[in-house]
């Protein structure tokens, strides 16, 4: 059940049970009930488009870089705030040593990172995921996916009109539902819904080691990264799509695609599904 359905099962007028103890029954906050999401212009979402192209190109960048080619090369003025606000809805960071990482939880438990120095030699050793912005036509939406490292098989992923917990747990549940083997390792950053005890507590149920990235360490994930800029470049960018539904059915044709016979340079021309199943 999505955040919006829960909120949705509240009785304000109920005079049995308060509102306190129905959002404790339901794990939701109070707050939450008053909570207007704010509108975003069509400026701002052709903005976001273009920090997208650009973080992707240039992952390094920070929000000082971006504005200021959104200013010189874009000519777009805007400025760093603005900026920064815009990536903040984005879900993106700049890839670079800092004290704080975005999303994180600080109530939430973090766990070590298990894979420095770890010869990955076989599939379904670590598993890793990660959550990336998605250009539509007249808005946006959010790609989780989940891979496995030695094969860069995407084992599941699943596509959100917004950043709810939801979506992420139905991919991590499907890719263990529907895989013969589970992860001996699960390797996330330190973002909040990785941290949250109902995403960490499906993966020690299941007797997973759970890493996590170092702070400010841009390479502890590369996979996914790279991941994310072939998505992007191959087939985000070359279709507009105008919803959530176009755009899972045209992810879907490209993971079959990047699965079964996108041959990998690193995989010695190979494709995934042939190194994860062989």
């Amino acid at each position: 059940m999505t955040h919006e359905q829960k909120v949705s099962l509240v009785e304000k007028e109920n005079k049995n049970i308060t509102l306190k103890r129905q959002c404790q029954l339901l794990g939701i906050s109070r707050e939450s009930l008053y909570y207007k999401p704010v509108e975003i212009s069509q400026h701002d979402i052709a903005t976001m488009h273009l920090i997208d192209q650009i973080y992707t190109a240039y992952p390094f960048y920070g929000n000082r870089r971006i504005r200021a080619e959104l200013n010189k090369t874009h000519k777009i003025p805007i400025g760093r705030k603005h900026v920064r606000m815009l990536m903040g809805i984005m879900g993106i960071v700049a890839l670079y040593p800092k004290k704080k990482l975005s999303w994180r939880n600080i109530n939430h438990k973090v766990y070590p990172y298990l894979l420095r120095n770890l010869k990955i030699q076989r599939p379904n050793q670590v598993w890793s995921t990660d959550i990336t912005y998605i250009k539509l036509e007249n808005g946006f939406a959010y790609l989780i996916a989940i891979i496995d490292w030695y094969s860069r098989f995407v084992i599941c992923w699943k596509v959100s009109n917004s950043l709810d917990i939801d979506f992420c747990l139905e991919c991590l549940q499907e890719a263990l539902d529907q895989s013969k083997n589970k992860p001996e390792i699960f390797n996330s950053d330190q973002g909040s819904h990785f941290t949250s005890p109902k995403f960490t507590g499906i993966l020690e149920s299941h007797n997973i080691q759970i890493s996590m990235d170092g702070r400010g360490r841009c390479l502890d994930n590369i996979f996914v990264e790279r991941l994310w800029r072939s998505v992007k470049q191959e087939n985000i960018y070359l279709n507009s799509y105008q919803n959530v539904l176009e755009t899972k059915i045209g992810l879907n044709e490209y993971f079959l695609f990047y699965n079964d016979i996108r041959r990998h340079q690193s995989l010695e021309y190979t494709t995934p599904r042939e190194v994860h199943f062989q």
